[in-house]
């Protein structure tokens, strides 16, 4: 990955599920990066499965059998068709925001984790983020067009597909823009990071701005709004990242919480 670089012109915008759970929240979604283009940046998009699809996936496989706990051949025979199921709500996510702003006269592409140049290493189902090749995603850029890259998904050797594991989509955003050299904006179902949970808490409070340092240690003690890997990501490579509400103005700077050494 390469040291962060003042690349103003791009971001990397990431949408949770929630925020791609019906056709019409895809177009929101769609929308956003069209003004966002419109007004000359350039964007790297990356996306999680829609709503609850990762959950009934795995209820999927559990419901079609688990391999016997000694079988440890066929136990990782069967963490690889997990992961190459698991993948399938990422792309589906891709391939239909992808559409959207292809029907706004955007052009996009999705692209698979490896077809983005995320390399994996580790083992099937628990995966993490080794070297990732940015070529493709800058070549899109060049042309004008939008990259919508499937997260929580790498390529391993061999052309295998491989998980990150919950929140594994924060984390491909993450290495994708300390790759690229370039800010990250988490969009959320949240206004930006709290105190303490919000939905527990009446009188948490929003933190306009945190370090790296301080981020990866409210996400260490389980506070969920960033992965506690992604965190750490951007941390190590200094990404500037910003938590915002998805209904935040494109190109409002004052909105969610900043992550970085200056706001």
């Amino acid at each position: 990955m390469s040291a962060l670089r003042e690349e103003p012109s791009v971001v990397v915008e990431k949408f949770g599920g929630a925020s791609l759970c019906s056709p019409a929240r895809v177009r929101r979604a769609a929308r956003r990066i069209a003004s966002l283009v419109a007004s000359g940046r350039r964007v790297v998009v990356v996306v999680s499965a829609a709503g609850k699809t990762t959950d009934r996936i795995l209820g999927r496989l559990a419901a079609v059998g688990t391999p016997p706990a000694p079988a440890a051949r066929s136990s990782e025979a069967f963490r690889r068709e997990a992961d190459r199921a698991l993948a399938t709500g990422e792309d589906l996510s891709a391939a239909l925001l992808a559409a959207a702003l292809n029907a706004l006269g955007v052009p996009a592409r999705s692209l698979r984790g490896g077809e983005a140049g995320i390399r994996a290493r580790g083992g099937f189902g628990d995966a993490s983020v080794g070297v990732v090749d940015a070529r493709r995603l800058r070549a899109l850029l060049a042309r004008g067009v939008v990259p919508v890259v499937s997260g929580f998904q790498g390529e391993l050797p061999g052309r295998e597909t491989a998980t990150f594991g919950r929140g594994g989509s924060d984390t491909t955003a993450v290495a994708l823009a300390a790759a690229l050299g370039v800010p990250c904006h988490l969009l959320k179902e949240v206004d930006g990071v709290f105190d303490c949970d919000p939905r527990s808490v009446s009188g948490a409070r929003k933190i306009p701005w945190l370090t790296h340092e301080a981020l990866v240690a409210l996400s260490a003690s389980g506070a969920k709004v960033v992965a506690h890997e992604a965190a750490r990501l951007a941390q190590r490579h200094r990404v500037p990242i910003r938590v915002l509400p998805i209904t935040a103005p494109p190109l409002d700077r004052t909105c969610g919480t900043f992550v970085g050494g200056r706001r």
